[in-house]
């Protein structure tokens, strides 16, 4: 199978071989492999095979590789009230896991 639908951090992800994604936070170190057994399609290019698991499909994983460990950019949450002299600017930046995508199976 050429392309799965994986479920992690609370999110789903389309995946191909050799694909890298940035996804939620992982605690693991860059270089190591992952194993993510929550795998929910698998189906190659054409798309006429197609394998839906009823949760999770049983035995299939998906295998990467941890690239980068990092923070994204940082993004500026602000709140205003305007006649109450109210305002308040906080920033945010959300850490990420880059993976690269080894092999489906």
């Amino acid at each position: 199978m050429d392309i799965a639908v994986i479920a992690t951090g609370g999110k789903q992800y389309q995946v191909r071989k050799d694909q890298v994604i940035k996804i939620e936070k992982l605690n693991s170190k860059q270089g190591e492999k992952i194993i993510f057994s929550n795998v929910l399609l698998l189906t190659n290019e054409k798309g006429d095979k197609i394998q839906i698991g009823d949760h999770f499909i049983k035995d299939e994983k998906v295998e990467g590789e941890i690239i980068e460990q990092a923070r994204d950019k940082k993004i500026s949450v602000i709140k205003f009230k305007r006649k109450g002299h109210y305002r308040r600017n906080v920033g945010h930046r959300q850490p990420y896991t880059k993976v690269k995508i080894i092999k489906i199976s």
